[in-house]
């Protein structure tokens, strides 16, 4: 037997890396395209030699996030192709020469991530575990509201690759976006996302989340106090990302949305980003100022529909892996199969069958989460328009006549505005329907949606008598 045959044949660079990209293709193949494009697409061949494959990553937050999540599956591939003992290394600054090079390029080599030390970019005050990220203003930004916890589907593919492609800065278009779907269905989960990503990966730009009415309420303590130069410079001087979310609560508003047009116009001609949220398309939110409305049409709308079965078993099959319960894939199905409004509602049943078969020490199975869902059922067979008209009226004792009537008497009116909210809450029908229902346009409907909407923010007589409808309705006390 030959030396020649004791020794192995080192492995060269070019071969490694041919080895890397066969891997890279396998892996854009066998996994969903958006984990694909997010987490494996930025990762790129250094280096290597005969017992290491070196690796670099755009920053080290994905470097950790493909540790704790992908490093097997790239090990698994590597084994496929005959690589069982080779160890993989990230580094974060990309494609930058290694250390063997360093004499030829004369620059500085990329640094592998170390759990132990912190680079100094990366020496800022980080998040406490469990709590939510602060953006430069307005709101918290929710920790579970990230690209890699949002489950895609096919009602979600194009916002989420629109979404991601925003983020990432790679969007074909004007940098707006406005994503646009009922309640429960994910477009604050994308806009925070958007936001998330863009502070995790870009710490120098400022991203601005707030509601239609922060901004609105912003604007008028500015107005108040005298110090509406400075809230100007702020929005169109100092922000990098703009994610405004319930657009539609601007309906009527005229000052507050020619203040934001020209915001708008700021940005757009600095090349910002912008998100938008809500549950209506621009032309149909009533008393929308055409120069307004121009500008949020601007951009790619993405529209968010309710989750197929196949989707929402996969949502169900994430909710309980990131809560740590057990529960059988039959049961699953089942729950899949039946609650089909949206993701709050599947997290509601999913819940309720944990929570019951905990209380009650009992095995979670069909039976158990059958008792449960009946209970949906049973409210949703019985709720419809007519039988939140008939509510509403008994407890406001005024006729059926009288809600549809033509008055404007607020004992009268403010009822009216319930039922229509609670009908668009709590029915399928389309905005068309209900306002028909009530012998009113469509954009009057929305009107009475968005006033209900705006008094449920404050600790009053009419948001209280909102939650004792919900209450009764959500009994099935019909």
């Amino acid at each position: 037997m030959t030396v020649k045959e004791f020794v192995k044949e080192p492995m060269s660079e070019e071969r490694m890396e041919n080895c890397w990209i066969k891997v890279k293709q396998r892996l854009e193949e066998s996994l969903p395209g958006h984990s694909y494009k997010m987490w494996v697409e930025p990762v790129h061949f250094m280096d290597s030699d005969d017992s290491t494959i070196k690796l670099s990553c755009p920053n080290s937050f994905l470097a950790r996030r493909i540790k704790s999540n992908y490093l097997f599956r790239f090990q698994k591939e590597l084994a496929g192709l005959g690589l069982n003992d080779i160890r993989i290394e990230f580094y974060t600054e990309q494609r930058k020469a290694p250390e063997k090079k360093m004499a030829e390029t004369g620059k500085t080599p990329a640094r592998p991530v170390s759990a132990g030390r912190v680079r100094p970019e990366e020496a800022r005050q980080m998040s406490l575990p469990g709590m939510n990220t602060r953006p430069e203003t307005g709101r918290f930004l929710n920790n579970g509201y990230t690209f890699d916890g949002f489950v895609v589907g096919k009602n979600s593919n194009f916002a989420y690759s629109a979404s991601l492609s925003l983020a990432r800065g790679t969007f074909d278009t004007d940098n707006i976006l406005y994503l646009l779907s009922g309640t429960g269905l994910g477009k604050s989960h994308l806009a925070q996302a958007v936001g998330h990503y863009i502070l995790t990966n870009n710490v120098t730009e400022k991203v601005y989340y707030i509601t239609a009415e922060d901004f609105t309420n912003e604007m008028i303590e500015a107005l108040k106090n005298k110090t509406i130069y400075r809230f100007k410079e702020k929005y169109r001087r100092c922000c990098d990302v703009l994610i405004l979310e319930d657009i539609h609560f601007l309906s009527g508003k005229q000052a507050t949305q020619k203040e934001l047009a020209l915001t708008l116009d700021h940005l757009l001609d600095s090349g910002k980003k912008i998100i938008f949220s809500g549950s209506h398309a621009p032309a149909s939110i009533p008393k929308l100022e055409e120069s307004l409305e121009s500008r949020l049409s601007l951009g790619l709308m993405t529209e968010i529909e309710a989750p197929d079965f196949n989707t929402r078993f996969k949502i169900l099959e994430k909710k309980a892996t990131d809560n740590g319960y057990y529960v059988p894939g039959e049961v699953m199905e089942f729950l899949a199969q039946e609650l089909s409004c949206n993701v709050r509602q599947l997290e509601s049943g999913l819940k309720g069958v944990v929570a019951k078969g905990s209380i009650l020490n009992e095995p979670i199975d069909i039976n158990l989460a059958e008792s449960v869902i009946k209970n949906f059922a049973k409210i949703e067979k019985r709720i419809s328009v007519a039988s939140i008209k008939r509510l509403v009226c008994k407890e406001f004792s005024i006729s059926e006549k009288d809600i549809v009537s033509p008055s404007r008497k607020q004992r009268i009116v403010k009822p009216r505005q319930m039922a229509i909210y609670l009908s668009r809450k709590y029915t399928k029908e389309p905005l068309k329907v209900i306002g028909k229902n009530f012998n009113r346009y469509h954009a009057t409907a929305i009107y009475a949606i968005n006033a209900i909407e705006k008094e449920l923010k404050k600790t009053n007589a009419i948001s209280e008598q909102v939650r004792y409808l919900t209450r009764k309705i959500e009994e099935g006390k019909l």
